[in-house]
């Protein structure tokens, strides 16, 4: 039971963590003006004693699992040229996970993200928002090929590339957005793991009311058959749908934030909901 117990509780951390990175900014949809931008500073909580497991059924983790993951995203964007701006993610992470086999934790520095984003259709003079926006993943979190240590990191560079689009009912206070994208996960060479590539979405509608903000997100992804040194492993393909309704307090040049998310379905990822609270403010204006 024992290497079953620690691969259990690698797999569910590292899972949680995955959940809390999968989220982006929504407030920032069209690209930033050069010498413009934004930062966002948000908060990531999550407990819980549920998983989805490879049937897509939500049910206890086994051997008494509890996992918690919180983690600290910063993210922030820059104008560079007229219609691309630049986006910049890192996070601090700490993570603990308890069953039958003990309890590990850990916290440091997860994986940086770097996006660069273009306006295409600006420069055929059409106001539409949309954007084309590609990055990748940097694996700078630690992630030590070891069933006993918690990693920090998934292992592996990603790539990946999405279609933006967004409109606003201004003068009325209300809005739309998405995107829709394709993530190529590359192989962790030192655990020999190919994680297999994703489709993920994310939709929202907002407004505001005075100084009161608020959204509704629904977002997920669906991924491919993972690969093990050669082998393909369809029990461990991961999809995740999740609700997010979001209430904010405009402060001048941007806003506090709380919101929950909450899962819908999903397979081979933890259960329950997240807590998210966050600060969102412009510089350059």
């Amino acid at each position: 039971m024992e290497l079953r117990t620690l691969g259990m509780r690698r797999t569910l951390t590292l899972a949680g963590f995955a959940l809390a990175a999968s989220g982006t900014p929504t407030s920032a949809q069209w690209v930033e003006d050069p010498g413009r931008g934004w930062v966002s500073a948000e908060l990531f909580y999550h407990d819980t004693t549920e998983r989805y497991d490879l049937n897509s059924d939500k049910n206890a983790i086994p051997f008494g699992g509890h996992a918690v993951s919180a983690a600290v995203f910063v993210t922030a964007a820059f104008g560079l040229l007229p219609n691309w701006d630049l986006w910049l993610r890192g996070s601090f992470n700490d993570l603990e996970y308890t069953d039958a086999a003990g309890e590990r934790s850990t916290s440091g520095l997860g994986d940086t993200n770097v996006w660069l984003r273009v306006a295409p259709l600006r420069y055929l003079g059409v106001g539409v928002p949309f954007a084309i926006r590609g990055g990748v993943k940097i694996p700078s979190g630690d992630s030590p090929v070891d069933a006993e240590i918690i990693p920090l990191g998934e292992g592996q560079y990603d790539w990946e590339l999405m279609a933006e689009l967004g409109h606003s009912f201004w003068p009325r206070p209300y809005y739309v957005n998405g995107w829709v994208g394709y993530r190529w996960r590359r192989r962790d060479l030192e655990s020999r793991k190919d994680p297999g590539e994703e489709v993920f979405f994310l939709a929202q509608a907002g407004g505001a009311t005075g100084r009161l903000q608020y959204k509704i997100i629904l977002e997920g992804w669906d991924g491919g058959t993972p690969n093990l040194e050669g082998l393909q492993v369809p029990t461990a393909q991961r999809h995740y749908l999740q609700i997010t309704p979001n209430v904010g307090l405009d402060t001048g040049r941007g806003s506090a934030y709380v919101g929950w998310r909450q899962p819908l379905s999903g397979q081979n990822l933890p259960a329950s909901g997240a807590l998210v609270i966050g600060y969102f403010g412009r510089f350059g204006l």
